[in-house]
């Protein structure tokens, strides 16, 4: 038995064959799915399949890649969602420096942004790091009302994280002891899972578990105490070997699963055991 715990099942992805999807990962042992949303209209999108089908519970929130061109109050829509019994987590929330405008301005002219011939910031310099402010503040902003959101309801919350590990902790750090996170499609390292773990907070593994290019991450997941961290698909992304290439679905929660307890060298039945009662005490699906 497995559970599911990141899937986007809202997406146009699994539009026309999402019963067909449901019964591949029942199929596979995968018995509940939790699906989040990225967005409000997401959510409510993600709220609707959860209380259509029995094996699907929702996590709402928004994405930090979409605050910039969310509506400026999100937390209204998100505690009236909240209101369903089908909903078990606040996200996915978090920040992601990936794509700030300065990166992107520079990757249009093909060059790097800090870059000089001389020393000093040029105008475009100067603006970019504005926006590049203006990008995370409303970022953290975001991220900073749904934890409140999340610790006021009782609920704990998905995570994402990426290239603002300092600032992501940082964020979180006064709400310890309030909710605890999973750093979903976690890809760190050894010592930034163990930096999770102290603070109370899990980890989360998707197929990148099963890429050529995955050891170090597999290597976390062999590593790290077995009660401590969840699997996922993150689907339609990040198929696994050896799907890679085409669309990820929740069935697909059962490679990443097998990868692990064979890096780990133990039976599948006890990474399914043990990630299914950490996800059951995280997601609290019965409260």
């Amino acid at each position: 038995m497995l559970i599911e715990t990141h899937a986007h099942l809202d997406y146009p992805d699994f539009a026309s064959d999402l019963d067909d999807v449901l019964r591949r990962a029942t199929e596979a042992g995968v018995t509940r799915i939790i699906t989040i949303g990225t967005s409000v209209e997401s959510s409510r999108r993600a709220v609707d399949l959860a209380e259509k089908h029995s094996n699907i519970y929702a996590v709402i929130g928004v994405h930090p890649t979409y605050a910039q061109e969310a509506e400026e109050d999100v937390i209204t829509p998100l505690r009236e969602m909240a209101k369903s019994r089908r909903i078990v987590g606040i996200g996915e929330t978090g920040l992601d420096y990936h794509r700030l405008p300065s990166v992107e301005a520079a990757k249009e002219k093909n060059v790097q942004v800090f870059a000089r011939a001389f020393q000093g910031e040029t105008e475009e310099e100067i603006e970019a790091n504005i926006q590049d402010g203006a990008y995370k503040s409303r970022q953290g902003s975001v991220f900073q009302q749904q934890l409140d959101l999340a610790a006021d309801l009782g609920l704990n919350a998905v995570i994402h994280q990426r290239d603002a590990w300092d600032d992501t902790l940082e964020i979180m750090r006064p709400y310890t002891g309030k909710l605890r996170g999973v750093f979903h499609c976690f890809g760190g390292s050894l010592e930034q899972a163990n930096e999770v773990i102290d603070l109370d907070h899990l980890v989360s593994f998707t197929g990148i578990v099963t890429f050529k290019n995955g050891v170090a991450v597999r290597d976390v997941a062999a590593q790290i105490p077995l009660w401590k961290f969840m699997v996922e698909t993150d689907c339609p992304y990040l198929a696994p070997v050896p799907f890679r290439g085409k669309r990820c679905e929740p069935a697909h929660t059962r490679i990443v699963a097998e990868t692990i307890a064979a890096a780990r060298g133990i039976r599948l039945e006890e990474v399914g055991e043990a990630t299914t009662e950490t996800a059951e005490k995280f997601f609290r699906f019965n409260r």
